[in-house]
Protein backbone atom coordinates (compact mmCIF):
# COMPACT_ATOMS: atom_id res chain seq x y z
CA UNK A 1 0.00 0.00 0.00
CA UNK A 2 1.61 3.53 -0.79
CA UNK A 3 0.83 6.10 1.30
CA UNK A 4 1.03 9.77 0.01
CA UNK A 5 3.41 11.67 2.55
CA UNK A 6 3.38 15.50 1.39
CA UNK A 7 5.06 17.57 3.78
CA UNK A 8 2.65 20.73 5.27
CA UNK A 9 4.10 24.20 5.86
CA UNK A 10 2.54 26.24 8.74
CA UNK A 11 -0.14 28.70 7.86
CA UNK A 12 -0.60 31.71 9.71
CA UNK A 13 -3.95 31.12 10.33
CA UNK A 14 -2.89 27.98 12.50
CA UNK A 15 -1.92 30.30 15.37
CA UNK A 16 -5.32 31.22 15.96
CA UNK A 17 -6.21 27.82 17.32
CA UNK A 18 -3.54 27.54 18.54
CA UNK A 19 -2.23 29.97 21.42
CA UNK A 20 1.86 30.77 21.22
CA UNK A 21 2.34 31.44 25.08
CA UNK A 22 2.71 28.05 26.51
CA UNK A 23 4.89 26.04 24.15
CA UNK A 24 7.92 23.76 25.81
CA UNK A 25 10.44 22.02 23.35
CA UNK A 26 10.61 18.28 23.42
CA UNK A 27 14.35 17.15 23.49
CA UNK A 28 15.40 13.84 22.89
CA UNK A 29 15.77 12.11 26.21
CA UNK A 30 15.09 8.41 27.53
CA UNK A 31 11.20 7.58 28.39
CA UNK A 32 9.88 4.11 29.35
CA UNK A 33 8.09 1.91 26.65
CA UNK A 34 4.90 0.28 27.22
CA UNK A 35 6.84 -3.02 27.43
CA UNK A 36 8.90 -1.46 30.71
CA UNK A 37 11.79 -1.56 28.25
CA UNK A 38 14.20 2.14 28.50
CA UNK A 39 14.22 2.98 24.86
CA UNK A 40 15.27 6.57 23.35
CA UNK A 41 12.20 8.61 22.04
CA UNK A 42 12.17 12.68 21.07
CA UNK A 43 8.84 12.75 21.93
CA UNK A 44 9.29 12.52 25.49
CA UNK A 45 7.24 15.57 27.73
CA UNK A 46 10.07 17.67 30.27
CA UNK A 47 7.19 19.32 31.75
CA UNK A 48 3.38 19.57 31.28
CA UNK A 49 2.52 19.88 27.85
CA UNK A 50 -0.82 21.66 25.74
CA UNK A 51 -1.16 20.44 22.30
CA UNK A 52 -4.33 21.26 19.50
CA UNK A 53 -5.80 18.17 18.24
CA UNK A 54 -8.26 19.68 15.37
CA UNK A 55 -10.48 16.27 13.93
CA UNK A 56 -9.98 17.02 10.27
CA UNK A 57 -7.13 16.20 8.04
CA UNK A 58 -5.28 19.22 5.64
CA UNK A 59 -5.50 16.91 3.02
CA UNK A 60 -8.78 18.14 0.84
CA UNK A 61 -11.87 15.70 0.69
CA UNK A 62 -10.37 12.89 3.36
CA UNK A 63 -10.96 12.27 7.20
CA UNK A 64 -8.42 12.48 9.63
CA UNK A 65 -7.02 15.08 12.20
CA UNK A 66 -4.02 17.46 12.69
CA UNK A 67 -2.38 18.27 16.01
CA UNK A 68 -0.56 21.08 16.56
CA UNK A 69 2.13 21.97 18.92
CA UNK A 70 1.21 25.56 21.11
CA UNK A 71 3.12 27.81 18.60
CA UNK A 72 0.79 26.19 15.71
CA UNK A 73 3.55 23.90 14.68
CA UNK A 74 1.90 20.60 13.22
CA UNK A 75 3.16 17.81 14.89
CA UNK A 76 1.06 14.81 14.48
CA UNK A 77 -1.36 14.09 11.16
CA UNK A 78 -3.69 11.64 10.43
CA UNK A 79 -5.40 11.10 6.62
CA UNK A 80 -7.49 8.65 5.77
CA UNK A 81 -7.75 8.09 2.31
CA UNK A 82 -10.24 5.63 2.43
CA UNK A 83 -13.77 6.65 4.39
CA UNK A 84 -14.50 6.94 8.09
CA UNK A 85 -13.76 3.48 10.24
CA UNK A 86 -11.53 1.81 8.10
CA UNK A 87 -9.38 -1.11 9.98
CA UNK A 88 -5.84 0.21 9.60
CA UNK A 89 -4.99 4.07 10.35
CA UNK A 90 -1.28 5.61 9.95
CA UNK A 91 -0.55 8.23 12.33
CA UNK A 92 2.42 10.32 10.95
CA UNK A 93 4.48 13.15 11.59
CA UNK A 94 5.26 16.11 9.75
CA UNK A 95 6.99 14.81 7.05
CA UNK A 96 4.68 11.60 6.69
CA UNK A 97 6.76 9.39 8.53
CA UNK A 98 4.26 6.64 9.97
CA UNK A 99 4.97 6.05 13.55
CA UNK A 100 2.12 4.11 14.56
CA UNK A 101 0.01 1.57 12.43
CA UNK A 102 -3.25 1.34 13.83
CA UNK A 103 -5.52 -2.02 13.29
CA UNK A 104 -8.48 -2.87 14.07
CA UNK A 105 -9.69 -6.25 15.34
CA UNK A 106 -12.21 -8.34 16.71
CA UNK A 107 -12.02 -11.37 19.13
CA UNK A 108 -15.57 -13.00 19.81
CA UNK A 109 -17.71 -10.30 21.41
CA UNK A 110 -14.56 -7.56 21.90
CA UNK A 111 -14.03 -5.20 19.76
CA UNK A 112 -9.90 -4.73 19.62
CA UNK A 113 -7.50 -2.01 18.39
CA UNK A 114 -4.10 -2.74 18.21
CA UNK A 115 -1.03 0.16 18.00
CA UNK A 116 1.98 -1.23 16.75
CA UNK A 117 4.80 1.63 16.67
CA UNK A 118 7.08 1.76 13.28
CA UNK A 119 10.71 2.84 13.96
CA UNK A 120 11.51 2.67 10.31
CA UNK A 121 8.60 5.41 9.57
CA UNK A 122 6.68 3.46 6.85
CA UNK A 123 3.62 0.65 7.66
CA UNK A 124 5.51 -1.98 6.02
CA UNK A 125 7.04 -3.80 9.33
CA UNK A 126 5.39 -4.32 12.30
CA UNK A 127 7.18 -7.24 13.78
CA UNK A 128 8.69 -7.75 16.78
CA UNK A 129 7.56 -3.87 17.34
CA UNK A 130 6.32 -1.77 20.02
CA UNK A 131 2.44 -2.77 20.93
CA UNK A 132 -0.71 -2.09 22.59
CA UNK A 133 -4.01 -2.94 22.58
CA UNK A 134 -7.20 -1.16 23.50
CA UNK A 135 -10.21 -3.62 24.59
CA UNK A 136 -13.59 -1.98 24.59
CA UNK A 137 -16.31 -4.31 25.85
CA UNK A 138 -19.73 -5.26 24.51
CA UNK A 139 -21.04 -5.60 27.33
CA UNK A 140 -20.60 -2.28 29.10
CA UNK A 141 -23.58 -0.35 30.25
CA UNK A 142 -23.31 3.75 30.09
CA UNK A 143 -24.20 5.02 33.08
CA UNK A 144 -25.27 8.68 33.89
CA UNK A 145 -22.48 10.78 33.37
CA UNK A 146 -21.41 9.10 29.98
CA UNK A 147 -18.54 7.43 32.34
CA UNK A 148 -16.62 4.59 30.28
CA UNK A 149 -13.35 2.70 30.21
CA UNK A 150 -11.04 1.15 28.21
CA UNK A 151 -8.26 -1.25 29.29
CA UNK A 152 -4.92 -0.56 27.21
CA UNK A 153 -2.59 -3.89 27.43
CA UNK A 154 1.03 -3.14 26.25
CA UNK A 155 4.03 -5.07 25.24
CA UNK A 156 5.90 -6.24 22.35
CA UNK A 157 3.53 -8.28 19.97
CA UNK A 158 1.54 -10.17 22.13
CA UNK A 159 4.68 -11.02 23.92
CA UNK A 160 4.60 -10.12 27.94
CA UNK A 161 1.87 -8.53 27.25
CA UNK A 162 0.90 -6.50 30.41
CA UNK A 163 -2.17 -4.40 31.91
CA UNK A 164 -0.44 -0.35 32.09
CA UNK A 165 -3.13 1.90 31.23
CA UNK A 166 -6.75 2.74 31.33
CA UNK A 167 -8.44 5.67 28.83
CA UNK A 168 -11.33 7.03 31.22
CA UNK A 169 -14.09 8.85 29.56
CA UNK A 170 -16.50 10.74 31.88
CA UNK A 171 -18.89 13.49 29.63
CA UNK A 172 -16.87 14.98 27.04
CA UNK A 173 -13.83 14.78 28.67
CA UNK A 174 -10.88 11.68 28.16
CA UNK A 175 -8.42 10.85 30.61
CA UNK A 176 -5.49 8.13 30.43
CA UNK A 177 -4.40 6.79 33.55
CA UNK A 178 -1.10 4.68 34.41
CA UNK A 179 -1.87 1.26 36.72
CA UNK A 180 -1.69 3.17 39.71
CA UNK A 181 -4.82 5.88 38.68
CA UNK A 182 -2.34 8.83 38.19
CA UNK A 183 -3.59 10.85 34.84
CA UNK A 184 -0.60 10.89 32.48
CA UNK A 185 -2.98 13.17 29.80
CA UNK A 186 -6.02 14.42 29.48
CA UNK A 187 -8.32 15.79 26.56
CA UNK A 188 -11.25 18.22 26.52
CA UNK A 189 -13.00 21.11 24.52
CA UNK A 190 -10.88 24.00 23.22
CA UNK A 191 -11.37 27.42 25.06
CA UNK A 192 -9.99 30.54 24.20
CA UNK A 193 -8.25 32.74 26.37
CA UNK A 194 -11.94 34.45 27.32
CA UNK A 195 -13.32 31.13 28.37
CA UNK A 196 -15.44 30.51 24.60
CA UNK A 197 -15.60 26.82 23.82
CA UNK A 198 -14.49 25.92 19.71
CA UNK A 199 -16.17 23.78 17.99
CA UNK A 200 -16.51 19.86 18.99
CA UNK A 201 -13.99 19.53 16.48
CA UNK A 202 -11.07 21.66 18.29
CA UNK A 203 -9.63 19.96 21.31
CA UNK A 204 -6.82 20.43 23.94
CA UNK A 205 -4.53 17.74 24.90
CA UNK A 206 -2.54 18.33 27.92
CA UNK A 207 0.10 15.87 28.96
CA UNK A 208 2.17 15.65 32.30
CA UNK A 209 6.03 15.17 32.39
CA UNK A 210 8.19 12.33 31.08
CA UNK A 211 5.52 11.21 29.08
CA UNK A 212 5.30 9.99 25.48
CA UNK A 213 3.11 11.95 23.72
CA UNK A 214 3.73 9.65 20.69
CA UNK A 215 2.26 7.06 22.45
CA UNK A 216 -0.51 9.32 24.47
CA UNK A 217 -2.30 10.85 20.80
CA UNK A 218 -2.09 6.99 19.17
CA UNK A 219 -4.46 6.09 22.13
CA UNK A 220 -6.38 9.22 21.74
CA UNK A 221 -6.56 8.48 18.08
CA UNK A 222 -7.83 4.79 18.77
CA UNK A 223 -10.38 5.84 21.23
CA UNK A 224 -12.33 7.92 18.88
CA UNK A 225 -11.52 5.22 16.26
CA UNK A 226 -13.41 2.78 18.48
CA UNK A 227 -16.14 4.96 18.72
CA UNK A 228 -16.31 6.03 14.98
CA UNK A 229 -15.46 9.73 15.54
CA UNK A 230 -12.49 9.50 13.01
Amino acid sequence: MQISRQPYETKPWQNRICPKETMVKIHPDHTTSGAGDITSSPYLTTEKESFTIWMKSLVFNTNGCTVFDCKGNIIYRVDNYNSKSCREVYLMDLHGHVLFTLRSQKFGLFKTWEGYRSPSGTSDSTTNSEYFRVKSNIFQVPSKDSYSSYRVLTGSCRKNEQYHYKIVTRGSSLGIEDICGRVVAEVKRKQSRKGLEFGDDVLTMVVESQVDHSFIIGLVITHRLINRKL
